[in-house]
């Protein structure tokens, strides 16, 4: 009773010092939210719930996170829990029953390694612990539809920081499982399912896609309204000059560890490549390994190849090569197969030469130039995720290699076909 006393009094004081008792009278989902967000209610289920749904594998999460910043997307997040608390008190009215809780649906078609962007996992679990605190038992069930492979990842990395007696309100289902017994139907009248998942209701949830980096905003912006997310940023800066890639060097001691990677072309074009060797690269001095064997932040220009190595011999490349442009943002990741020393590189992208019988127009020369002369700059992030925090989950992250979702496709050019199938943009 006194535990229960204490986290009410916290939760009061927290409603009172945000003013959440005036969030839906206040709170203006930015356009963005109302463009790119993919959820939304969508009538109730079998026992009166107020439905929500989420289709989450839909969802640019970089791309809000980065337009937004976090602490937007936790107050949308809040004003849909105070929402739901809303529908419940109406439908108790229209229902004649209590009803204090709410049902929502998850579709994950198209989840994939983009999702699973740190910075969003973080801001995720920041979500979920708010929420957690401050909305306990108002989750009645969660319907999890169209799994895929790469789920158990996500799920490894989530549930920790989700409440046991939530958990196991979860129902998951992957596939077309959800169209049987024991299916939706057994929780949701078949005239209300929506018509992307094979009903015939239709959903006016927004279908999402990518978010256009023209709105994203600037860190500094971010840090002017007080948002917390990018104070502390995680991301290093490079610079790649012709002849002078930037590398980055991991050891790794167990196999089967994951090195993920996100970075942003913000200059220039790059050539990305991930070699391996036995051999310990020459370390540049004053560049002390850090945790995982990543190089120092703020380090420019780091070559860790020495020039008298042959590839084949002295090391090997374990992904194909990945071109790209300017304004592109890249995340991947690579199941490692041996230990060892990784090493991430960066390299300038020489233009390919001008044939002799197609002679180029002179504005055109000078562009290439222009560019040529001027160094790349990539922001990047990478980080090793031993193979013990997936606690079986290693199996399903490889079987995720069977391509991209239609969500990442929409941005990959041709010229991409022959990266890796774990890269997605």
């Amino acid at each position: 009773m006194d535990k229960a006393r204490e986290i009410l009094c916290q939760s009061l004081t927290w409603r009172k010092q945000h003013q959440v008792d005036y969030l839906l009278e206040t709170w203006s989902s930015p356009q963005v939210l109302q463009d790119y967000y993919t959820g939304g209610w969508h009538h109730h289920d079998k026992d009166g719930r107020p439905l929500y749904i989420l289709r989450l594998g839909h969802m640019d999460t970089k791309g809000l996170v980065r337009a937004l910043g976090e602490e937007s997307l936790l107050r949308h997040v809040l004003s849909i829990n105070e929402e739901g608390l809303r529908r419940c008190e109406e439908n108790t009215k229209v229902f004649g029953q209590p009803i204090s809780c709410w049902t929502c649906l998850v579709d994950l078609e198209g989840l994939n390694m983009r999702h699973l962007w740190r910075p969003g996992v973080k801001a995720l679990l920041r979500i979920i612990e708010v929420v957690e605190a401050n909305y306990p038992e108002t989750l009645g069930r969660l319907l999890i539809l169209r799994a895929p492979r790469v789920f158990p990842v996500l799920w490894t990395l989530v549930s920790p920081f989700i409440d046991e007696n939530t958990r196991k309100k979860f129902l998951i289902y992957a596939g077309n499982d959800y169209q049987g017994p024991g299916g939706l139907v057994d929780y949701i009248d078949k005239e209300v399912i929506p018509d992307f998942l094979g009903g015939e209701c239709m959903c006016e949830v927004p279908e999402g896609g990518l978010v256009p980096k023209s709105m994203y905003r600037t860190p500094e912006e971010l840090e002017n309204e007080d948002i917390r997310l990018w104070t502390e940023t995680i991301y290093q800066s490079a610079s790649v000059f012709k002849g002078a890639p930037h590398e980055v060097l991991i050891e790794i001691i167990d196999a089967s560890s994951v090195i993920t990677w996100d970075f942003d072309i913000c200059k220039g074009d790059v050539v990305f490549h991930i070699y391996h060797s036995k051999r310990a690269p020459q370390l540049p001095r004053k560049d002390p390994l850090g945790a995982h064997g990543i190089t120092s932040p703020g380090v420019n220009n780091v070559q860790l190849i020495d020039k008298s190595w042959t590839l084949g011999q002295d090391y090997s490349m374990v992904e194909s090569p990945l071109t790209c442009k300017e304004g592109e943002s890249v995340q991947g990741s690579h199941i490692t197969r041996w230990p060892g020393f990784y090493i991430l590189q960066w390299r300038f992208h020489n233009m390919p030469a001008c044939a002799a019988t197609n002679l180029p127009r002179m504005d055109d020369v000078l562009a290439t130039l222009q560019v040529s002369s001027h160094k790349c700059k990539v922001m990047f992030y990478t980080e090793v995720l031993g193979s013990e925090d997936f606690r079986g989950s290693m199996t399903s992250l490889e079987s995720s290699h069977s391509g991209f979702s239609q969500l990442s496709a929409a941005t990959i050019s041709s010229n991409q076909s022959q990266s890796s199938s774990m890269i997605s943009r």
